[in-house]
């Protein structure tokens, strides 16, 4: 079956849609959804009900930091994602807010591991930023492939039985075929707020059968996102990086 993995959607609803146009053209046979529905951008209320809708489908989510910080306000971040989220708090309503509360922080199946940020402390929120972070998400689970978002940028890291791990920065459109002679961590890019330099939505596919993992990037009206944000009152940078990828 073909799985969709959509991280870090962030109030985005112009990404948001153009990712699921596009999943559902490749017949796509569940969606899971790892994380950060709200933040950022100006349309939280229309992406979490879309992923409430598509749990009631089937669909399977988890929750991410800002999801988080609307019932539990976080002092670690930073002014602008501050600023953002009390915004957020006054656009949801209460089955919203409830339904964001209640999401776990992971899941398992099939010897895979989804969480949002990492496995070693999914509640703490700890980035996963280079080989070593990797190597230490991937030795705190004995899941054969972890699936993550929270950093924002696509990565992939392989950890061999000899405890070498590489690492690699997919490209759009590439099948990367996740071999059983390692254990496999990916961090799948951000569908509302890419941060890689590349202003088009990103998320992946996975075939469970085959063990493949292809990311996709989906170009979207990035200007329509940005202007909503100006016109909420919200940071400026919130509008100015999305045409960036920054």
């Amino acid at each position: 079956m073909l799985i969709a993995l959509f991280a870090d959607i962030h109030g985005n609803r112009e990404a948001f849609a153009a990712c699921l146009a596009h999943a559902q053209e490749q017949a796509v046979g569940r969606i899971i959804f790892l994380g950060d529905y709200v933040g950022y951008g100006a349309d939280p209320a229309w992406v979490v009900d879309e992923v409430m809708t598509r749990v009631g489908l089937g669909a399977r989510a988890i929750m991410g930091n800002h999801d988080d910080a609307i019932s539990t306000p976080s002092e670690h971040m930073n002014p602008v994602a501050a600023a953002a989220i009390d915004w957020t708090r006054t656009q949801l309503d209460r089955r919203q807010r409830n339904f964001l509360q209640n999401l776990p922080l992971s899941f398992a199946e099939d010897d895979r591991l989804f969480v949002h940020a990492n496995a070693w402390a999914p509640a703490r929120w700890g980035y996963i930023i280079d080989r070593s972070d990797a190597a230490r998400s991937l030795r705190a689970t004995e899941a054969s492939t972890t699936f993550c978002g929270h950093v924002h940028v696509p990565a992939v890291y392989g950890l061999t039985a000899a405890g070498e791990i590489g690492a690699l920065t997919p490209a759009s459109g590439v099948a990367l075929p996740l071999d059983a002679d390692r254990r496999w961590l990916a961090v799948i890019g951000s569908v509302g707020q890419p941060r890689d330099y590349n202003p088009a939505a990103c998320y992946a596919l996975f075939d469970d059968e085959r063990a493949i993992l292809t990311y996709v990037r989906v170009p979207y009206d990035c200007e329509t996102a940005a202007q909503k944000i100006r016109n909420a009152g919200l940071p400026a940078i919130l509008a100015d990086r999305l045409g960036h990828g920054l």
